[in-house]
């Protein structure tokens, strides 16, 4: 009985959600694709990057060096670059997931500090919207005279 309950009892909370509007909604999966896209560019720059400089530097190596210590450096460049390319992949795919759960409504870690945030910038914009329009009217004087 009380599997049968559960599906329905998440079903009335989703339903209850405030809903959020379609445009912020836009803003977000846009901001989500932005930086996760940017994240696996640069993780697939870094990956090239690794190969060229693998293929530029390794047959200097072997022409300016003996046989063992180039293929050091090439097997480390190697390993270096694939590490970070590999970081670059998972930041991304992370980056991604808690932009997806936040924008599907979920609460991802840190969502708290990032509203406080977004409030406080518009806080402060409106603040200084404000300011602005006064100090307009006081060097201006009132329209209309």
């Amino acid at each position: 009985m009380a599997e049968g309950q559960q599906p329905q009892h998440m079903l009335h909370q989703l339903q209850h959600q405030p809903q959020q509007p379609p445009r912020y909604q836009a803003v977000k999966a846009a901001t989500a694709a932005t930086a996760g896209g940017s994240l696996l560019i640069l993780s697939g720059l870094t990956l090239v990057g690794t190969v060229i400089a693998l293929t530029i530097a390794t047959p200097l190596l072997v022409i300016f060096s003996p046989v063992l210590v180039p293929a050091a450096i090439a097997v480390f460049l190697l390993v270096v670059g694939f590490l970070a390319s590999s970081g670059f992949g998972v930041a991304a795919v992370t980056v991604l997931s808690w932009i997806y759960r936040y924008v599907t409504g979920r609460h991802p870690p840190g969502t708290d500090q990032l509203e406080s945030a977004r409030m406080k910038l518009a806080s402060k914009a409106r603040e200084m919207k404000d300011r602005a329009e006064q100090f307009g009217q006081q060097h201006t004087g009132p329209q209309g005279t």
